[in-house]
């Protein structure tokens, strides 16, 4: 059965990048246990990975990714990913990770960030999460941004947009879909999508995440007001 009819049967199609091969073994064997997951491919290093995916149509809807690996690590592989593939989602799963590693992650186009020490039914949530165009965090950068310091850095002031949009904002800051948003604001999620559209263009970002992340920067998330002169 091809990547396409699976996708088709509404499965999310999975590629799998790590210089560990019992840890894709493993991905790939998590994966099998569920309904909505198949692995496409796999790759031990950034370049086999790009050149597996050219390989594959259509691309996988999510790419499972290291940081530290031989040859082309995983921050080099998100950059090229962003510019081939736009709608992938990129989910980074690493050993260990700092919160400069997150930073940079999700500032060049990552949609999630976990650490391997995640629960199976976690990384199965958040691989999911990833493919509607959520954003998965592990917990710690989590309490990272909440706490109010930003993996993003955009200008620091407010930018001129809507009270709606603001709100938007937030509940993108909370991980939330675009139903989900219109949902808890009683609006269609067609509504919802052209407002996260509206912020883009505004802020001048390239992703949902990093409106959450700025957002979070400008402690829009945290219930602070910020001047917007």
């Amino acid at each position: 059965m091809t990547a396409q009819s699976f996708r088709d049967g509404g499965t999310i199609s999975v590629f799998i990048v790590d210089d560990h091969a019992v840890l894709r073994h493993g991905l790939r064997s998590l994966c099998d246990t569920v309904h909505d997951l198949y692995v496409v491919g796999e790759a031990a290093d950034g370049v086999v990975a790009l050149d597996l995916l050219k390989r594959i149509e259509p691309p996988p809807q999510v790419l499972v990714l290291d940081l530290q690996m031989p040859r082309a690590g995983g921050m080099p592989v998100i950059q090229q990913i962003r510019e081939l593939y736009p709608a992938m989602a990129i989910l980074v799963l690493t050993g260990f990770g700092t919160f400069e590693d997150a930073r940079a992650a999700l500032s060049l186009g990552a949609s999630g960030f976990l650490l391997k020490d995640a629960d199976p039914e976690e990384i199965i949530a958040a691989i999911r999460a990833a493919s509607r165009g959520e954003m998965p965090l592990d917990p710690s950068v989590t309490a990272f941004l909440t706490a109010g310091r930003s993996v993003v850095d955009p200008d620091e002031r407010a930018a001129p947009i809507t009270p709606r949009e603001r709100e938007i904002a937030i509940l993108l800051a909370e991980g939330l879909s675009n139903r989900e948003i219109g949902a808890r604001l009683a609006i269609s999620e067609r509504t919802a999508r052209t407002h996260v559209s509206n912020l883009l263009r505004k802020l001048q970002l390239s992703s949902r995440t990093q409106v959450a992340l700025w957002a979070t920067k400008v402690h829009l998330a945290s219930g602070k007001r910020h001047d917007d002169s």
